[in-house]
């Protein structure tokens, strides 16, 4: 299958807010009537994960954003089944063991060093990154390679903003990503199992679309170590492992990146991941996914649903091959 090409031009920095983030940003402002709003969601969790963890205690912010929708009218996945159900292998593969597991970890102090291919390389503390970039909140819809699919409210902001404070050169195309390697608490890294560091990879055009975000909270609330505290990658229109957590690295880089999953089964995940429902998994079928809270599958749509802003990206490129 080849692309569903828009044939629209890359988005510039001074172009105007894609539709999908100004129509979301609207509705979540008109929803909570204030000023100063934005939002969106992420997330891979199964059904079974909708239900109240009673070990989680909600923040007040949760209430306060009780009812809130996506722009095509998706309620927000519960707060207790984002933290109570995730995927980090750096401390379990139990998925519904992870917060118990992560608790030890405190990413405090914490810093991000960017650096490869760029005019002006720096380490940026936590304290930059929430001084330096506004923190906005979105509505993203977001899917598993397994087939379940989550709507979650981040807090963050656009990566696009990082990387034009370090200023990529002529020859840097693709940007590459590192998660924290902790083993003292991150007993999974000690299995034996993966070849951690966690690594992941997009192409530069990709990573300065204006939907990828680096996010720092979720429902108003900082990170929680399971979900990838205190910054993370969220890719709204690829599946969940694109999302790399707790980053410590981001290089700019000449040529493709190694990416775990891509390393180690390459056969069933590939570098772009993006969602496709006409491309199966070899074990599974791609074409229907399960939201948590709901009990029936949903034809999966298209990139995610984000094709009008990411199409373009894959013009030409037969997404059976680049898949």
């Amino acid at each position: 299958m080849t692309s569903k090409n828009q044939g629209s031009a890359p988005i510039e920095k001074d172009e105007i807010t894609p539709k999908h983030i100004y129509d979301s940003r609207r509705k979540f402002l008109k929803q909570m009537g204030i000023v100063g709003l934005g939002a969106a969601l992420a997330g891979c969790v199964p059904e079974a994960a909708s239900t109240s963890n009673p070990t989680q205690t909600e923040p007040t912010s949760v209430a306060t954003l009780s009812g809130l929708t996506d722009e095509l009218g998706n309620p927000l996945t519960d707060y207790s089944a984002i933290t109570g159900y995730c995927n980090f292998y750096e401390f379990t593969t139990n998925k519904e063991n992870v917060d118990e597991l992560a608790e030890d970890f405190v990413p405090d102090p914490w810093s991000v060093e960017v650096s490869g291919l760029v005019n002006k390389p720096q380490t940026f503390s936590l304290a930059d990154i929430m001084e330096k970039f506004d923190q906005q909140e979105r509505i993203y819809r977001m899917r598993c390679v397994e087939g379940w699919s989550m709507v979650i409210p981040w807090n963050g902001f656009p990566l696009r903003q990082l990387l034009e404070e370090v200023e990529p050169t002529s020859e840097a195309k693709y940007v590459a990503f590192q998660t924290a390697l902790l083993p003292e608490v991150m007993d999974g890294v000690n299995s034996g199992r993966f070849p951690f560091p966690y690594l992941e990879g997009l192409r530069l055009d990709e990573a300065l679309n204006d939907l990828t975000l680096l996010a720092t909270g979720l429902y108003n609330e900082p990170l929680r170590p399971q979900n990838g505290a205190p910054i993370r990658l969220v890719v709204p229109w690829k599946y969940g492992f694109k999302s790399i957590k707790s980053i410590v690295k981001i290089s700019l880089v000449t040529d493709q990146p190694y990416t775990m999953w891509n390393t180690i089964a390459p056969q069933e995940y590939g570098f772009y991941a993006n969602v496709n429902p006409d491309v199966d998994h070899p074990r599974w079928s791609q074409g229907t996914e399960i939201r948590i809270g709901e009990n029936q599958r949903r034809d999966t749509l298209y990139m995610n649903g984000y094709a009008d802003e990411v199409d373009y990206l894959y013009s030409g490129m037969d997404l059976t091959v680049y898949y």
